[in-house]
């Protein structure tokens, strides 16, 4: 068996998985302000949402990064390892950063239709 390729796999999961909650801790602790302030300060659904979505965006996160280890070519030697590595870590930023822009214009397009919703009609 190639050393090279479970330490690789190791190394990958333990990065991917640690940058999944990282970020995703860091969207839970500061959308919650902005989920308040579009859900018109009800902090009982703001909170709920906010959960909801850590909750879907780890399910997504991990379940790419364990679908993604069985592709690629597997390396052989350090240098390989390393690409390899780097490689599919930068593809996990990638879908970390995809997830975060999608959420970003799902709940500022809910908060504008909320603050829509709150504003006396136009008289024109």
């Amino acid at each position: 068996m190639n050393t090279y390729v479970v330490w690789t796999y190791l190394f990958y999961v333990t990065i991917s998985v640690a940058l999944t909650l990282w970020v995703a801790q860091t969207l839970h602790k500061n959308g919650r302000i902005f989920l308040v302030d579009a859900f018109q300060g009800n902090d009982a659904i703001a909170d709920s949402v906010n959960h909801l979505l850590v909750v879907g965006f780890y399910l997504i996160n991990i379940g790419y990064v364990t679908l993604a280890l069985k592709y690629g070519e597997k390396p052989g030697n350090l240098q390989e390892a390393i690409e390899f590595l780097s490689t599919k870590v930068g593809l996990v930023l990638v879908v970390l950063g995809a997830m975060h822009f999608f959420n970003l214009y799902v709940l500022s397009t809910s908060r504008r239709r909320g603050k829509e919703r709150t504003q006396p009609p136009v008289i024109v």
